[in-house]
């Protein structure tokens, strides 16, 4: 049998009362709907992810799930393009935790995404002093130079003869 099958013939055999009263391991995702939402927004389906995602907010427990889910919304709902909606869970997690560089990441985008782009720096600044070497924040300044950088003019070449 496999181990998840033996797992769940031992827990059944169980009765409630010694349920409650001893430690429980868990195999797998703690809140599928968030783990199936982060697999769907990876996948670059974020209409599906979100749906996800929210599910499993409404499921959520403790902070870190609830931080989990709201990283992810922010991706997700850039992905759709509401990146209003996605700005407020951005918010959400670094209100609750000013270290997580991939929500700097991302609100950096979103920030990109309605021409703030002051702010958009400012996330960029704050990620890479938190994770200096990632690549994600350097295609994210990237993308940002590209789009507050003026076009290099266009060289005409005329090939009239004299």
């Amino acid at each position: 049998m496999t181990l998840a099958l033996l797992t769940a013939l031992l827990i059944l055999s169980q009765s409630q009362g010694s349920l409650a009263d001893s430690p429980k391991t868990v195999i797998g995702p703690s809140n599928v709907f968030i783990a199936d939402g982060a697999n769907a927004l990876i996948a670059g389906d974020g209409k599906e992810g979100v749906r996800l995602t929210l599910l499993g907010l409404k499921m959520a427990h403790g902070v870190r799930e609830k931080k989990t889910a709201h990283a992810n919304l922010c991706a997700g709902y850039l992905m759709v393009e509401q990146p209003k909606l996605a700005l407020k869970h951005c918010n959400w997690v670094l209100k609750r935790d000013e270290q997580h560089w991939r929500t700097y990441n991302n609100r950096a985008l979103v920030y990109l995404s309605l021409k703030r782009y002051e702010e958009s720096e400012a996330d960029i600044r704050r990620g890479q002093a938190l994770r200096p070497n990632s690549n994600k924040l350097k295609i994210v300044k990237d993308m940002y130079l590209d789009e507050t950088r003026a076009a290099p003019p266009r060289a005409e070449v005329d090939d009239r003869s004299d």
